[in-house]
């Protein structure tokens, strides 16, 4: 499985991204229709948010902590769309892929996420906010 697949996998339900981007649900769902994030939908119409998602809503929060409007991370950040790279992925394949996974393979892939960081010698907004999650 490639790494872009990978960071595109509808893994997270709402709970956890509140937990790992102290935002209400409220805000994250606000982000959603404004289409600065498009988390998957499963059969049920539970949001599953992949790890782009947290990254770009780690991303928004770091802004709007800056005093950046609406309007102003749209144009940093353009909205995305179902169709774009960046959309979060929920297929037959990674639907069973997420089921098969325990939380601890998570724990594990979500580890692996924020010690290899998205660019060389950068890191990522994520790995800054996640990080106080696991010990070094």
């Amino acid at each position: 499985m490639t790494d872009d697949i990978r960071r595109n996998m509808a893994l997270f339900p709402i709970g956890i991204v509140m937990k790992l981007t102290d935002l209400t649900a409220r805000q994250i769902r606000y982000y959603e229709q404004h289409e600065l994030i498009i988390p998957a939908r499963t059969s049920g119409n539970q949001r599953l948010f992949s790890f782009n998602d947290v990254e770009r809503l780690l991303q928004i929060k770091a802004l709007i902590e800056k005093g950046v409007n609406i309007a102003g991370i749209k144009q940093v950040l353009y909205p995305v769309s179902k169709e774009s790279e960046e959309a979060t992925v929920l297929n037959e394949q990674t639907e069973v892929k997420r089921r098969e996974m325990t939380d601890s393979q998570l724990h594990k892939m979500l580890k692996q996420q924020l010690r290899s960081g998205k660019r060389p010698g950068q890191v990522s907004l994520i790995q800054g906010e996640l990080s106080r999650f696991f010990p070094t």
